[in-house]
C-alpha cells in the first residue's frame, strides 16, 4: 500500500516506521503524503488505541527534509512543501488516540517536528534532536517554532533554532523534549509498547476528549482553557464508558470499555 511506510497492526496498537533507510528516512514528498494518507484513514475513533511512530534502521529516525528535493524548490514549491508538512504534523497531533514518537538515532530539522507533534516521545541513548535549518539558510517549517516553544519554552527554544546546534538524549530529558531514554531500541520499542497497553486498558473516549482540551489550551486566556476543559467534561459524562467506569468502580470489577 504504501513504498516509503512499514505498518504493522498488534492488536490495538499500530506501529508506523518511515522506510527510507538509505536516505536516513528523510521526509520527501512522497513520504509526507503517504503520512497523510494514513493519517487521514485512522481520523475516526474505531479499534484503534495508540501508535508508535519510529524509523527503519540504527542511524535515524528521521534525519530532515529531504534536502536534495529542496534543492531544485522554487519559493512557491518551498512553501507548499513547508504547508505539506504543517498539515501532516496537525493531522498527527489531532489523531484521537494516543502517538508515542520512539526516536533512535537522528531526529533533527522535520524528524524533530514530527517527533514533536506526536504525544510525547522515548528516545535512546543515541538520540540526537536539533533544529539545523538555520545551517542551510532557513527555518523550521513543519511546526518546530511552534512546538519546541511549547515544549521547552521561549528562552530554550531560541537558543536551539538561532544556534542550530544538536542535543543528546540526555541534554533532551533535562529540558523536557524526551519523556523516558532507553538504552537500546528493542527496550524503547518494549517501554513505549508497556505504555500504550496501560493507555489502552482506559477509556478511549476520556482519552479522545482529554487530547482535544490538552491541544486547545496553547495560547488562550485561563477562562478560554477552563471552558474547554469544562466542555470536554460534559461530553466525557454523557459517554457510556463513563457509566461503565463509575459502574465498574462502584462494584469494584475491571472496567469494560467500548469506547462510546
Amino acid at each position: 500500500m504504501f513504498e516509503t511506510l512499514l505498518v504493522d497492526r498488534n492488536e490495538s496498537v499500530i506501529t508506523v516506521t518511515i522506510h527510507r533507510p538509505a536516505k536516513l528516512n528523510a521526509l520527501s514528498q512522497r513520504v509526507l503524503r503517504e503520512l497523510s494518507q494514513l493519517f487521514t484513514s485512522l481520523r475516526e475513533r474505531g479499534s484503534c488505541r495508540g501508535m508508535l511512530l519510529t524509523g527503519s534502521g540504527d542511524r535515524a529516525f528521521v534525519a530532515g527534509a529531504d534536502i536534495s528535493e529542496m534543492a531544485t524548490m522554487s519559493p512557491d514549491e518551498g512553501a507548499a512543501f513547508g504547508r505539506l508538512g504543517q498539515d501532516v504534523t496537525q493531522q498527527l497531533e489531532a489523531l484521537p488516540f494516543p502517538v508515542i514518537a520512539c526516536v533512535n538515532g537522528f531526529a533533527l530539522g522535520g524528524g524533530c517536528e514530527l517527533a514533536m507533534a506526536c504525544d510525547y516521545i522515548y528516545a535512546t541513548e543515541t538520540a540526537v534532536f536539533g533544529q539545523p535549518e538555520v545551517n542551510l539558510g532557513l527555518i523550521p517549517g513543519f511546526g518546530g517554532c511552534v512546538r519546541l516553544v511549547r515544549m521547552i519554552g521561549p528562552g530554550r527554544a531560541k537558543e536551539l533554532i538561532y544556534t542550530g546546534r544538536n542535543v543528546s538524549a540526555r541534554e533532551a530529558l533535562a529540558i523536557g523534549l524526551v519523556n523516558r531514554v532507553l538504552p537500546t531500541r528493542a527496550a524503547l520499542m518494549e517501554a513505549a509498547a508497556q505504555s500504550l497497553a496501560q493507555i489502552a486498558a482506559r477509556s478511549p473516549v476520556a482519552i479522545d476528549y482529554c487530547k482535544q482540551v490538552l491541544s486547545s489550551l496553547h495560547g488562550r486566556t485561563t477562562a478560554e482553557q477552563l471552558a474547554s476543559e469544562a466542555e470536554g467534561f460534559w461530553h466525557a459524562f454523557e459517554s457510556e464508558d463513563k457509566h461503565e467506569g463509575v459502574s465498574a468502580f462502584l462494584a469494584k470489577r475491571t472496567p469494560r470499555f467500548l469506547g462510546r
